[in-house]
């Protein structure tokens, strides 16, 4: 035996079957407690997660014996990936397993935003035939701005390139990424040209609120935003100031900065937010289909036959 892993999630059965295969013990507990979770950690190598609760300082200190933490997903915002690294403790993660889940739920998001048809689906629900109320925009000769330019952004502007858009794309931390779905640009050149913007970056402390009024007061022309990213990277007050204001027309945001409920109806600009037309909210799904739960786990399966223990 390599040694022991332990799944605290819902990972799809694949990945157990694989890390056995390449010779671990695995214990699938996916109802195990953090505080079980604390008492135990200490006799494995590996630990699986997804959102469950926080890989901090205290369980990597715990896990006196850990050499991966495996996240079944696309971030690493719930991992103290500092104080991991500190111990050469090795993090994956599945950002190509759900790549194509957030690509298409972006557009989606973002068709559905630009034709109107939330709005207009639930007013004909409601007995309201307005055609000139709900007249939509094309997509086609617009021009999309994308922040980050990794997986997930290279998946939205791939699966944008049929839709005859400019596709630009900022990423602070890489140069010469240009393709065949993407022109690199400047910050200055997104601000100046995007008509519809999309963020896909990681939460960290310097993405965290990055986008608040600030930020979006330099926009030449009115925008649609989008974020399938992280909720704690946007201002949810600035985004409703904005559509107030007119400088966002519309806005689909499948996270937010406060997630899940009895917490979010606590919120101040809860009601406003709920009540805002031209916004579409999803509950941080974007990344979660029935086809990305299975290749989540076989991208994590394979990222570990890569480790040489």
């Amino acid at each position: 035996m390599k040694g022991k892993i332990l799944i605290v999630d819902a990972l799809h059965p694949v990945f157990k079957e694989r890390a056995v295969d390449m010779g671990f013990e695995v214990h699938d507990r996916p109802d195990i407690s953090r505080a079980e979770t604390l008492s135990v950690i200490g006799d494995y190598m590996g630990i699986a997660v997804r959102t469950k609760f926080k890989i901090d300082e205290e369980l990597l200190e715990a896990g006196h014996n850990l050499k991966f933490v495996a996240r079944a997903g696309a971030g690493l915002d719930n991992i103290n990936v500092d104080f991991a690294k500190s111990k050469d403790i090795i993090l994956l993660n599945a950002p190509e397993g759900n790549a194509d889940a957030v690509g298409e739920h972006a557009i989606g998001m973002l068709l559905s935003l630009i034709n109107n048809l939330n709005k207009g689906n639930a007013e004909v629900r409601n007995g309201v035939w307005d055609r000139e109320g709900n007249r939509g925009y094309e997509l086609k000769k617009k021009t999309v701005a994308i922040i980050g330019y990794g997986v997930m952004g290279k998946s939205i502007a791939k699966k944008l390139s049929g839709f005859e858009v400019e596709v630009i794309a900022y990423d602070k931390y890489k140069t010469g990424y240009s393709d065949q779905y993407a022109q690199e640009v400047s910050m200055e050149e997104v601000v100046k040209r995007a008509d519809i913007l999309s963020l896909h970056i990681p939460l960290t402390k310097e993405t965290k609120e990055m986008v608040n009024d600030e930020y979006l007061f330099h926009f030449k022309k009115p925008i649609f935003f989008i974020n399938t990213a992280r909720g704690e990277i946007v201002k949810t007050t600035s985004i409703l100031k904005g559509i107030k204001e007119g400088k966002i027309l519309g806005a689909g945001l499948d996270v937010l900065e406060v997630e899940n409920f009895p917490k979010l109806k606590e919120q101040i600009w809860f009601d406003e937010l709920v009540n805002e037309q031209k916004l579409i909210l999803s509950p941080h799904v974007a990344g979660w289909t029935y086809e990305s739960y299975l290749k989540i786990s076989e991208v994590l399966a394979d990222k570990l036959q890569k480790i040489v223990f």
